[in-house]
């Protein structure tokens, strides 16, 4: 019999998680028996596991695929699905509080339903859960064994007692929250992406220790619902990894949700005491004592490496995780890995992406590299922030001078009407070219936008094709549109413009 605690990520244990937990790890799943050599036995029932795994079937290939948890990986569990729930229930909220100024209004008293919010989370995220089901992957034709894999030869797996023989092998077991070792944290209860989404009372006061995209979505959302949040980062200002414009934008909007900011900060100290949790922290000379009643960690990601047993495989790791070549393939030449385990971009998009590289050089010895792929990403505060390729420092780095094009979203109409006008648009381009090098976007849409300049980039589309195509007016996408336009611009220098008044005369 299932034991609830055992997934302490799916709690609590009502009907929509006992529907979760029905699909991704039923409690009277039955393993199979194996039956002789698989082409591809994959370790990992999250995204890149169930592409690499699905792939494989559908090609006519024998698959077997192990996961010790829950299948969906942290898409579906702990990360995608359910915090772009919380952040939509959070964005209404903000979107009620400031009503006022379309001219609507709203009664007193209106307010947050915490508990209603998070069991609409576990609903949706169950309804969706049917996707990464056993049954449904089992119904593709595959073996699906749920139990802990351990390698014991360089073409065997064993699980649940049992040995698979393998040709090929994908690890996609994926990372976790990382943990600091902060002075007093040990002591406390502390909530991270896997145990957050298992709130059912709201936090009066929320201490969020990481200024990074989980801690900045989370620090925003909660605060919209109410709560009083202290975000502490040990860098400068928030999302360090970001353009710094960016992130300036992003922070002044949440500063404006309630959010307050302990940036540069120093020598952090987690205390228990009767009245919470007491953060104490020293913040650009400033000595602080916050108190708080929940504390959410989200530093970072460190992989899934434990209990593998990659010695017995010949499969090489370090801190940073599994280690491959640009073909995805370990240093055991029958194992590849794909996702979050050995690729730097953590993101469930390139989990799918470095999937469909494995199955290209495993199956068919493909010589595909990751390191062709162009990578967006998007961070969802309110407004967004997405980017996609190199920034200027990188290609310069590279020796290759840049342009920067700047549209403002206050000269979108669309964005102006909405009342989402304080972000940008950058789009950087080889110098004197329309060649794309990247893009960074900050709007409430930019996520979805970011899309149309990475479709431009993989196929090799300049700013001048970009300019040549219709966009609909109004969207926010027309700041894409004007960024072709005023590359355009570029290409009128005062020599064109003299030749082309001369031309125009002589044709009046």
């Amino acid at each position: 019999m299932l034991n609830p605690s055992e997934f302490p990520q799916a709690q609590p244990y009502d009907e929509h998680n006992q529907r979760l937990i029905g699909n991704v790890h039923p409690s009277d799943w039955v393993n199979p028996e194996p039956d002789g050599r698989y082409n591809m036995v994959v370790i990992g029932a999250g995204t890149a596991g169930l592409i690499t795994a699905a792939g494989t079937a559908g090609l006519g290939g024998k698959v077997a695929l192990i996961e010790r948890g829950l299948m969906g990986g942290d898409c579906l569990n702990v990360g995608c699905v359910p915090s772009k729930a919380l952040i939509r229930a959070a964005r209404a909220a903000a979107d009620v509080r400031t009503a006022g100024q379309f001219g609507v209004q709203v009664p007193d008293g209106v307010s947050v339903d915490f508990a209603a919010i998070m069991e609409r989370l576990r609903r949706l995220r169950a309804d969706i859960s049917k996707h990464d089901s056993a049954r449904r992957f089992s119904g593709l034709g595959m073996d699906v064994f749920l139990g802990s894999a351990k390698l014991v030869s360089p073409d065997t797996v064993e699980v649940d007692g049992k040995a698979l023989k393998f040709a090929r092998a994908c690890i996609a077991t994926g990372s976790r929250a990382l943990e600091l070792p902060i002075p007093g944290l040990n002591d406390v209860d502390v909530l991270t992406n896997e145990t957050v989404f298992s709130l059912t009372e709201l936090p009066q006061r929320l201490g969020v220790v990481g200024a990074g995209p989980i801690g900045c979505e989370l620090a925003q959302s909660f605060a919209r619902f109410g709560s009083q949040v202290i975000l502490i980062e040990a860098m400068h200002g928030i999302m360090p990894n970001d353009e710094p414009r960016a992130a300036e934008v992003v922070k002044k909007v949440m500063e404006a949700d309630g959010v307050q900011l302990r940036c540069c900060g120093k020598n952090l100290e987690v205390r228990k005491q009767a009245d919470g949790i007491h953060l104490v922290v020293d913040s650009h000379g400033t000595h602080y004592d916050e108190v708080v009643d929940r504390l959410l960690l989200a530093v970072g990601r460190t992989p899934n490496v434990e209990g593998l047993n990659l010695e017995a495989a010949g499969v090489a790791y370090d801190k940073k995780g599994i280690q491959v070549n640009e073909r995805l393939q370990t240093t055991n030449r029958r194992i590849y890995a794909a996702g979050d385990i050995c690729f730097p971009y953590k993101f469930t998009h390139t989990a799918d992406a470095t999937a469909r590289i494995v199955i290209q050089n495993a199956l068919f010895f493909g010589r595909t590299k990751s390191s062709a792929l162009t990578v967006p990403w998007c961070t969802y505060t309110d407004p967004e922030v997405a980017h996609v390729g190199l920034y200027p420092r990188e290609a310069e780095e590279k020796g290759i001078a840049v342009d920067t094009i700047t549209i403002e979203m206050n000269t979108v109409d669309r964005a102006i009407l909405e009342g989402d006008d304080d972000g940008f648009l950058d789009v950087y381009v080889k110098k004197s070219t329309d060649e794309i090098l990247g893009a960074t976007m900050v709007c409430r849409h930019a996520g979805d936008m970011i899309s149309e300049i990475t479709v431009a980039m993989a196929a090799g589309a300049g700013l001048g094709t970009i300019a040549r195509a219709i966009h609909p007016y109004p969207t926010q996408a027309e700041a894409i549109k004007k960024a072709g336009d005023a590359y355009n611009r570029t290409r009128l220098t005062p020599r064109v413009q003299k030749i082309f008044n001369t031309l125009l005369k002589w044709r009046r």
